[in-house]
């Protein structure tokens, strides 16, 4: 079986760089198909940009591949030179080819990832622009958030005032507050203390883990709840498996890096039971499906579920030394070598069904299919638990 080095060096990395980036418009192109197929003038979304900035910092800091960190300054030039809003502050949502801003909105979750790209480049930079940019989105979003009953909207216009469609992305609901905002603002704030001591932000990322804890985390069964109204009334039903298992180690990492005992004796133990309530998703080929809700199943194996499966259950099984997580972990990396990593022309597919057949209609690079949820798995591999 091929090795996680050996995966991202070889196949995710070289992707991203022989065949993503734009040479003619700056930073990087929008789109290549489910099909492999280049749309050059395809928009360029936040989201991507800031995970292509992320993923080659922490992969230069990790590896020290001098190319990673020349991909690194290409992304930090392209988010600083087009997606920055100087006039209202934070980061468009969505540009154009040629970098003009097309979407305007304030989507939080979108700033949390620029901040999370920020941090990470400054660690292997040392630019102080970099960290001044991630410390003015963090007070930018402290500033907007629910002061009266805690946590952060979803979204704002582009003048950081109420917006009435809400939605990350065309299959969520349009609510006010969501799991996955808040675990991906918990991430970038994690990042950020490594970099930036500062009591605010202690004091922000406490809330978030509090915020798990006690309103998303659904004690009964110990699943995710997806989405809230302002006052963290639940308004959904689906079980997200991958969310369960990425939450799980992320929360422990968070809580690790706050170094404050008491939410690490809670997190420990809250990890290892979403842990478990995610296995309900493991299947018997080693993969995990991707979401139930009600009677309905969606058995789809998405590239990031596995992925986030691998990481999950790695920390799991470093909580408790439970050999059973192991070999979930194991079984996730097995299935992804054997059906998910496209070894013909780079990169990973973004799903197979339940009978084995590839999802071409999906991207293999673009808003969403960015060079994350899999280098990620690999560097937190090869950095936390020597697999290299």
């Amino acid at each position: 079986m091929k090795s996680f080095k050996d995966e991202l060096q070889n196949n995710i990395l070289p992707f991203w760089i022989h065949k993503m980036t734009d040479n003619q418009n700056e930073g990087f192109f929008g789109q290549i198909d489910g099909e492999n197929h280049l749309h050059p003038h395809a928009n360029k979304g936040a989201v991507l940009n800031a995970r292509i900035l992320w993923t080659f910092s922490a992969a230069y800091r990790i590896l020290g591949n001098t190319e990673y960190m020349t991909m690194a300054h290409r992304a930090f030039a392209y988010i600083k030179k087009y997606f920055i809003d100087h006039e209202y502050g934070g980061v468009y949502w969505e540009l154009d080819y040629l970098g003009k801003p097309v979407n305007t909105k304030k989507q939080v979750y979108a700033q949390g990832f620029v901040i999370y790209g920020l941090s990470e480049y400054y660690r292997i930079t040392r630019d102080d622009e970099a960290l001044q940019l991630a410390q003015s989105l963090f007070y930018l979003l402290e500033k907007h958030k629910d002061k009266e009953n805690g946590g952060y909207f979803e979204a704002f216009t582009r003048e950081w005032q109420p917006i009435e469609d809400m939605r990350l992305s065309e299959k969520d609901a349009n609510e006010k507050k969501s799991m996955n905002t808040h675990l991906h603002i918990l991430e970038p704030y994690t990042n950020l203390l490594r970099v930036w001591n500062n009591v605010d932000l202690k004091e922000a990322h406490k809330a978030i883990i509090d915020i798990f804890i006690n309103k998303i985390v659904d004690h009964r069964t110990y699943h995710q709840h997806l989405f809230f109204d302002e006052q963290w009334t639940v308004k959904s039903t689906p079980i997200s498996y991958g969310h369960d298992i990425e939450a799980a180690w992320l929360l422990y990492e968070a809580a690790q890096d706050l170094n404050d005992e008491e939410a690490m004796q809670q997190v420990s133990v809250i990890c290892l039971k979403i842990a478990d309530a995610a296995s309900e998703g493991l299947q018997s080929d080693g993969s995990m499906i991707y979401e139930k809700d009600n009677n309905h199943i969606d058995t789809d194996r998405h590239w990031w579920v596995q992925a986030e499966g691998v990481v999950g259950y790695m920390y799991a099984y470093k909580i408790s030394q439970d050999e059973q997580y192991r070999q979930y972990a194991e079984k996730l990396w097995a299935y992804i070598q054997n059906n998910i990593s496209d070894k013909t022309y780079g990169e990973w597919i973004w799903s197979r069904n339940a009978k084995g057949a590839i999802n071409r209609k999906e991207d293999k690079a673009g808003f969403w299919k960015c060079p994350y949820h899999n280098s990620r798995m690999c560097l937190e591999m090869i950095e936390n638990f020597n697999l290299i």
